[in-house]
């Protein structure tokens, strides 16, 4: 279920606009099982991935040499942390569909914020906060350390352009043994407002789509992303 972290900062609008781009049988999981993957942190490509900055590093080994648990325990807590992230922007993004689509296929679920707060609360099991991502220099610049979640919020600037909106839950005290990740429950209506297909993609596979999610019983908006459409001129 969603709880509000007031160290975490997260836009105040409810209705700014979130996208997640996969390909169709991930998104097909979604809708069959009703659940939503959340990747375990420390399986990210980016080997930075709940880290920290070298300054924030120099410090928490000060605090070490007296309290080596301190840092034992931010190394072995990576693995408990679980993520979903999401892309938060007015229109969709060209880049986004280029990183996580392949052979012109796949399609980009569109939420809000507020939608995503509500579709969390039919998990009961584990708690989740939602977060804005930071973008930093990890030579020059401090990641604070007084949160348990601020490492998995920062990332190095190169990442910018992700404008990343994360859906973050710690299971260290349910105990659980995680392999890749984590699925929680969610109200898929009231996570997916509009779904969006690849704007390289063929009429046929848009056809599929409705198709399928059609027989699935769900009665989403479904179009054809209109960045590939044809120039006027």
């Amino acid at each position: 279920m969603y709880v509000n972290n007031p160290n975490i900062k997260i836009p105040e609008n409810p209705d700014t606009i979130v996208w997640k781009y996969m390909d169709l049988s991930k998104f097909l999981d979604i809708l069959i099982s009703g659940k939503m993957f959340m990747s375990r942190s420390d399986k990210f490509e980016d080997q930075y991935e709940g880290t920290f900055s070298e300054p924030t590093f120099e410090e928490i080994k000060k605090i070490s040499e007296n309290n080596p648990k301190f840092l034992d325990y931010y190394k072995s807590h990576r693995k408990n942390v679980v993520i979903s992230s999401w892309h938060t922007n007015e229109y969709e993004s060209f880049a986004m569909w280029q990183i996580f689509t392949k052979n012109n296929e796949g399609l980009a679920i569109q939420s809000t914020i507020g939608n995503l707060k509500e579709a969390l609360q039919k998990e009961r099991y584990t708690e989740q906060h939602i977060g804005e991502v930071n973008y930093i220099d990890y030579k020059k610049e401090l990641i604070p350390f007084d949160d348990a979640f601020f490492p998995f919020l920062f990332k190095r600037k190169s990442f910018q352009y992700e404008n990343e909106i994360r859906i973050i839950s710690d299971v260290t005290s349910q105990k659980l043994t995680i392999n890749d990740g984590l699925k929680i429950d969610v109200d898929i209506n009231k996570m997916i407002n509009k779904i969006y297909i690849h704007p390289k993609s063929e009429n046929w596979y848009k056809k599929l789509v409705i198709e399928l999610v059609s027989k699935l019983g769900f009665g989403f908006e479904i179009e054809k992303s209109d960045l590939e459409s044809d120039i006027l001129i």
